[in-house]
């Protein structure tokens, strides 16, 4: 069983502390950011969620190294794209643990799709109710995070559809090839 709760408005003061933390140690290490936002379900009032806050650190290309190293240098442990392109996980040091943040290309389709998904669903309250069943559904019968994530992609390709993604970018997104977290680096 994966926990899924109700919104909890201390989400986005967490965000907002992970955010400058973060801004911090990018502007003394000299690396541009283009934005940090916050992703993922608990970035979208009125939505369950698995309390786990989700960040993207934007950044050009040509940064994407300096600012990986920043975050390394913070604690964190670099993963890879994890078959996501243009988007760079970490694991986070445990006092940072119950969040996921990521090094993510400026412009890229990953960029756009957590995007698109946050805006259409702080817009859409129907979306965001069937969604929030959708993930409390899958919360309960889901034996482990990769089966949980399986339970809800019809329901992300609906949102992204609505959100005005291509049949082809919905496609690729679909086609990450992730690996399971079972053979993550813990």
């Amino acid at each position: 069983m994966i926990t899924v709760e109700e919104y909890d408005p201390a989400w986005l003061e967490r965000f907002q502390a992970l955010r400058d933390e973060y801004e911090a140690a990018m502007a003394a290490a000299g690396v541009p950011v283009v934005a940090i936002e916050h992703v993922g379900s608990t970035s979208v009032p009125g939505l369950a969620a698995k309390p786990v806050i989700d960040c993207d650190i934007i950044v050009r290309e040509a940064h994407v190294a300096a600012a990986s190293e920043v975050l390394v240098s913070l604690g964190f442990v670099p993963l890879g794209e994890l078959g996501i392109p243009q988007r760079w996980a970490f694991r986070e040091p445990t006092r940072l643990s119950g969040t996921n943040t990521y090094v993510i290309v400026d412009g890229c389709l990953s960029l756009r799709n957590h995007l698109a998904l946050r805006e259409l669903l702080r817009s859409d309250a129907a979306l965001r109710e069937e969604y929030s069943a959708v993930k409390r559904q899958a919360g309960a019968r889901a034996a482990d995070i990769d089966e949980y994530g399986r339970l809800k992609t019809g329901m992300v390709q609906k949102i992204l559809a609505a959100a005005g993604l291509t049949d082809a970018e919905r496609a690729s997104i679909a086609g990450n090839q992730v690996p399971s977290h079972a053979d993550l680096p813990r």
